[in-house]
């Protein structure tokens, strides 16, 4: 596949998207520097890593795969590039839509060019949701370090590539209990691994298989709740309308954005959210970076 160039929005904050794929230090499946993001996956079954440097306007990409891409696999890199890149959802509809809002508006304009940066892929989101639900974010980075060594492949690189379904179904519990996922947590990463694998979960979007559909799907495995969907929705697919209600982060932002002594809870929360429809999935990073404001550059 021949090397591509993006064009960056005027508004584009690199900033942000290097500190996302920077959160493991010990970089298993990403490496991170100040103009250059290199990252692994496995895609239609090759090692592929995405080799993107940052220019003033742009981004430059080349892809490094261990094997033939086919033409599918070739269209997957340039969505998983879109998904790392957080090109999938234009800020500004948000922007405009909470223009005059009493609660968002103030906070829209303090961040402004704010995206949603995604992984890789569908799968990558899923697994990372349900790896990092209900723990701290250090254990949870551990974990998926633990998961990408056991399911992942090493690409001639030396980078180790996320893992895909088909890779991840061959574990077993006890790999991956043995290693401090909880029962529950090494069931539901296999249990979804293994329906995405043998084809009873398709996750790609079609004209017969709606994000609406996937959805109830997904809800439909043991193991896998609303907050699970709807950040998969959110960070695999690049949905504008998920609803983060029952995000603990959320909440607490909220909390502090309606100057309230206690957090909001869930119903309270979700009430408040969905009158931010169609735009639920910008509100909730607007939320979650108020937590963590970066000084201006």
């Amino acid at each position: 596949m021949k090397p591509y160039t993006l064009a960056l929005p005027a508004d584009y904050r690199l900033h942000d998207v290097l500190a996302f794929h920077r959160r493991d230090a010990e970089s298993i499946a990403e490496e991170v520097s100040a103009d250059q993001l290199r990252k692994g996956v496995v895609l239609d079954g090759v090692p592929v890593v995405l080799d993107i440097v940052f220019l003033p306007a742009s981004a430059s990409i080349t892809v490094d795969a261990d094997g033939k891409l086919s033409k599918a696999a070739q269209d997957q890199v340039r969505e998983a590039v879109l998904n790392i890149l957080g090109l999938r959802i234009d800020p500004a509809a948000f922007s405009a839509f909470v223009k005059k809002d009493k609660l968002f508006a103030a906070l829209a304009r303090k961040q402004p060019g704010l995206r949603i940066v995604q992984s890789a892929t569908v799968f990558e989101a899923l697994t990372w949701a349900i790896i990092g639900q209900q723990i701290n974010l250090s254990f949870a980075i551990a974990l998926r370090r633990t998961f990408i060594l056991q399911a992942g492949r090493q690409h001639s690189s030396g980078l180790w590539c996320y893992p895909a379904a088909q890779d991840a179904a061959t574990l077993s519990v006890d790999d991956l209990t043995s290693r401090k996922f909880s029962g529950a947590k090494a069931e539901t990463v296999l249990r979804l691994a293994t329906l995405v694998s043998n084809g009873e979960l398709q996750l790609e979007i079609t004209p017969t298989n709606s994000i609406e559909h996937i959805s109830a799907a997904l809800l439909a495995v043991k193991g896998i709740g609303p907050w699970t969907v709807n950040y998969g929705l959110l960070r695999g697919y690049g949905h504008a309308d998920c609803s983060l209600h029952g995000d603990v982060a959320v909440r607490a932002a909220l909390q502090t954005l309606l100057g309230e002594e206690v957090k909001p809870d869930m119903k309270r929360t979700e009430q408040i959210l969905a009158a931010y429809s169609p735009h639920r999935t910008m509100a909730a990073a607007h939320l979650w970076a108020s937590l963590h404001p970066r000084d201006e550059e």
